[in-house]
């Protein structure tokens, strides 16, 4: 078993959590924040990576003990959990995000990061030359 069966499984369970699937939001966690919408659970993802930074931050100033290590374990775990809440809410899945990671593996990220703002220039002059806001 693979770290993408897990996410794997972990997204259909949120998925089936969806109102639209039967998801009832009086008794799931997960249910409860899709119906509530987007502001509730990306308000969860602020939350969220502020106490990862939090916990990251608590290793650098500390000495790395077992209990403060797993403190960011458990941290980024909430953190991904709820990213992927988003992602099912928007129609995708960890699949998409780890095709991604795939896609940028090999490019240093500076060079990624450059070539992602060329191509945003880019749509904004072609939107600019059209138009389009």
């Amino acid at each position: 078993m693979t770290s993408n069966d897990s996410l794997a499984r972990l997204a259909q369970i949120i998925e089936s959590r969806k109102v639209a699937n039967g998801g009832d939001p009086d008794t799931s966690y997960v249910a409860r924040l899709l119906h509530k919408g987007p502001d509730a659970f990306l308000k969860k993802i602020g939350e969220e990576a502020t106490e990862t930074v939090m916990a990251a931050k608590d290793l650098d100033h500390q000495p790395a003990t077992p209990e403060l290590k797993a403190n960011l374990v458990g941290e980024v775990a909430d953190l991904w959990f709820h990213t992927m809440i988003a992602l099912a809410h928007y129609g995708l899945s960890p699949a998409h995000v780890i095709a991604e990671l795939e896609r940028r593996e090999g490019t240093g990220g500076m060079e990624e990061k450059a070539l992602r703002k060329a191509v945003q220039r880019d749509e904004i002059a072609e939107r600019d030359a059209s138009g389009n806001p």
